[in-house]
């Protein structure tokens, strides 16, 4: 799955310059995007490191590319608050569908209105902070990537389903890149972009865990959809630069990797957690490693610091059975930890919802939202949603009149919940 947003790339020099981290939200991805008509990936407020000498600059091109700044915050009072602030966001030149995403670690929570939810609000952060301390990031940066070689790229689809979608595994055991699941890495796709400047990196998530898929902490692997649309104006055929590279790349091929980069999805420690899993699409990557983690016996024999106890529960949409990523193993699983495991399809063009149209996720949730409603406000329970933009609001409306029915208001809870860390949203 690719992610589009914040890239935590080569930063600015700023010895000498105070710094400040603007929170934007609403930005387009490049003014380009205005003249595409598939949707964008974004999830919610995007973090940008600024030296005070550019600010005025960095303004401009905010307001350029359709955003709009809710804070300005010294860089310095956020490290405080929450260990690290984010580096300079960078930008692809290539987004849509499966392929493009935002994501965005907030810096800091809004300031609470009494003493002791500010308490706990600092408390949350610290302790988030703490269980962060460890997790890498940007060993390898645009600058200096690492050079990994493609082990094997397999189809996904099946035959009769819709689009290309591959499972691409590389070889990184002559470096140093480590990971952990929930994380993503960067693609430095070759040649010039239409400028004739060098490919910008697009991220994707990872969807091996931390061990890779023949646990061996030698290999990552991702899960990519070829990009293709029709162009608004000419009707064009046009296939995205990086994923089309990688889902046609072969055994032995060199590629440019970065990163990891990401915080945000990371599952938690606790081995009685609850995971509520939404996915759709290629939004099933960073679900794979969390069920890889949780379930596969060889990688639970990797782990026995951790042997996950709790209950996990992925609600996946597809438009076709053929389309069902990872068949084979989700359904291994599920029949393997039948007590530990649930695994809920929406396959839109061929089940109906209680209206008689097609099946969505959100049909789903709605159909599941009292069961679902009283797993989330188990302070045990971690959800984690993933893919095509517009679920989110099918989803919040079904846990909204689930909430209602014990008075309470699904938009405050949620706030609530992801100060606590336990509501993850990342859709495109």
């Amino acid at each position: 799955m690719y992610i589009k947003g914040a890239v935590e790339g080569a930063a600015n020099t700023e010895s000498g310059s105070r710094v400040f981290v603007y929170e934007v939200v609403g930005l387009r991805q490049s003014e380009e995007t205005d003249k595409t008509n598939y949707p964008i990936r974004k999830s919610g407020s995007v973090f940008i490191r600024v030296p005070y000498n550019r600010m005025n600059q960095e303004m401009r091109r905010i307001t350029r590319l359709g955003g709009k700044i809710v804070s300005i915050q010294p860089v310095n009072v956020l490290e405080e608050l929450n260990g690290q602030a984010p580096n300079s966001n960078a930008t692809s030149g290539e987004n849509a569908s499966s392929e493009a995403n935002g994501k965005a670690t907030p810096v800091a929570e809004q300031q609470p209105k009494s003493n002791d939810n500010k308490g706990n609000t600092m408390t949350q952060a610290k302790a988030k902070k703490d269980a962060h301390a460890d997790v890498p990031v940007n060993i390898y940066r645009p600058n200096a990537p690492y050079i990994g070689k493609v082990i094997s790229n397999e189809p996904l689809v099946t035959e009769g389903g819709i689009g290309l979608v591959q499972h691409i595994k590389f070889d990184i055991s002559g470096g140093n890149l480590k990971y952990i699941e929930g994380q993503s890495i960067g693609i430095i796709p070759p040649g010039v972009d239409k400028n004739g400047k060098p490919e910008k990196l697009r991220l994707y998530s990872i969807a091996s865990t931390r061990h890779g898929d023949d646990v061996d902490d030698k290999t990552v692997s991702l899960c990519v959809r070829q990009l293709e649309y029709k162009h608004p104006e000419t009707g064009e055929t046009v296939y995205g630069v990086c994923s089309t590279h990688l889902c046609h790349i072969k055994p032995g091929d060199e590629v440019k990797i970065t990163g990891p980069v990401g915080k945000e999805m990371l599952l938690p420690p606790d081995e009685d957690a609850n995971v509520i899993m939404m996915a759709t699409g290629t939004g099933i990557a960073p679900m794979r490693a969390y069920l890889w983690r949780m379930f596969k016996d060889n990688e639970r024999a990797a782990n026995p610091e951790y042997q996950f106890k709790g209950f996990s529960w992925l609600i996946f949409g597809i438009p076709t059975s053929p389309n069902i990523l990872y068949k084979e193993e989700l359904e291994e699983m599920q029949q393997k930890y039948p007590d530990n495991f649930r695994l809920t399809y929406a396959i839109s063009r061929e089940q109906k919802n209680a209206q008689g149209g097609r099946m969505y996720i959100q049909d789903r949730v709605a159909e599941h939202a009292d069961e679902l409603w009283q797993l989330i406000k188990n302070e045990k329970t971690h959800t984690y949603i993933c893919g095509l933009r517009g679920m989110e609001d099918g989803i919040d409306a079904a846990l909204s009149a689930a909430a209602a029915k014990e008075g309470v208001t699904w938009s405050d809870y949620q706030k609530e919940i992801k100060k606590a860390g336990r509501w993850h949203v990342e859709t495109y």
